[in-house]
């Protein structure tokens, strides 16, 4: 069950994807993350009121870093969204995993550790050099995608695009840490809708607000605030099901599904042209963010078990 789960929540982000690019022909990213972020208040409020979990927390430094570094990501995604084939921007976000991998390997490739059953001596991690192959795939990917685009004012739209997938590892590396100190997801996600709020806010100051658009054009704003708690929902619901590591492999793999709803929406709903190049970065993207998950599970060595 918990499989369904994560791939209805990545349903859920790649329709709000489509959401966000058609509310961009209307309002900046700045606007976005404000108002995406004010109806995310009012929706998580009102959940965890229902929950019974009160938004007090002993850890408000951690979930001001979280807010912090999602934001950037989140204003960074929208941007590329307006600016890039629906499906381009997905994956470039979803490089999250292939980011995760150049930390572990930037972390651990001069670190030396004690090693179980190799007699107390000092060795290097084990699986560096799968995991430096899965990242110059990934990142293979990323160019056989980009490469139509280099030169062109695309090519910064894919640089902005990058740099979501970059800052998205971040801010999953302070959620996870967030939740191993007990607080629940409702609050986590709640705390990042405050901050998206004030940073939208703040963005807007120097953007400004654009010309409230006439007809039912600003309607697109709401499914954006609601489908986004609604996804972050839905995935907390797949891990906290996964009961075992393969299960939450599982789970953790199955958010690529995003990937494919949205390059179906791309060429369906906005009729972009998706080459063969592109697909086959895609593709590779994919593959090496699952492999490059699977690695690194294994690549953290497990300490010794203790005498007794």
């Amino acid at each position: 069950m918990q499989a369904l789960w994560m791939v209805l929540a990545a349903l859920i982000f790649a329709t709000m994807g489509v959401c966000v690019k058609i509310a961009s022909e209307w309002f900046n990213p700045a606007e976005l993350v404000f108002y995406r972020g004010l109806i995310g208040i009012v929706f998580l409020a009102l959940l965890a009121r229902n929950q019974g979990v009160s938004l007090r927390t002993q850890y408000p430094g951690m979930h001001a870093w979280r807010s912090f570094i999602g934001v950037v990501s989140l204003g960074a995604w929208f941007y590329s969204i307006a600016h890039l084939p629906l499906a381009t921007a997905m994956t470039l976000n979803y490089m999250s995993s292939v980011w995760i991998a150049v930390f572990l390997i930037g972390g651990t490739l001069l670190a030396w550790v004690p090693l179980p059953g190799r007699d107390g001596r000092l060795r290097r991690p084990p699986l560096q050099g799968a995991l430096m192959l899965t990242v110059v795939v990934g990142f293979g990917g990323v160019v056989m995608m980009l490469r139509p685009t280099i030169g062109d004012r695309q090519a910064f739209a894919g640089l902005v695009g990058l740099m979501s997938g970059l800052t998205a590892a971040f801010a999953y590396m302070q959620v996870v840490a967030l939740s191993k100190l007990g607080e629940p997801e409702s609050r986590t996600v709640f705390y990042f809708a405050v901050g998206s709020a004030v940073a939208g806010g703040m963005g807007t100051v120097v953007t400004g607000f654009s010309d409230w658009p006439g007809g039912l054009h600003a309607m697109w704003l709401l499914p954006v605030g609601v489908l986004a708690a609604l996804g972050q929902l839905c995935m907390t619901r797949a891990y906290s099901r996964a009961k075992t590591p393969g299960g939450t492999l599982l789970v953790a793999n199955l958010q690529y599904s995003g990937i494919v709803f949205a390059a179906i929406y791309s060429v369906a709903l906005f009729g972009d042209h998706i080459d063969g190049l592109g697909w086959g970065g895609m593709t590779l993207i994919v593959a090496s963010g699952i492999v490059a998950t699977i690695l690194r599970q294994r690549a953290v060595p497990k300490a010794p078990a203790e005498e007794h």
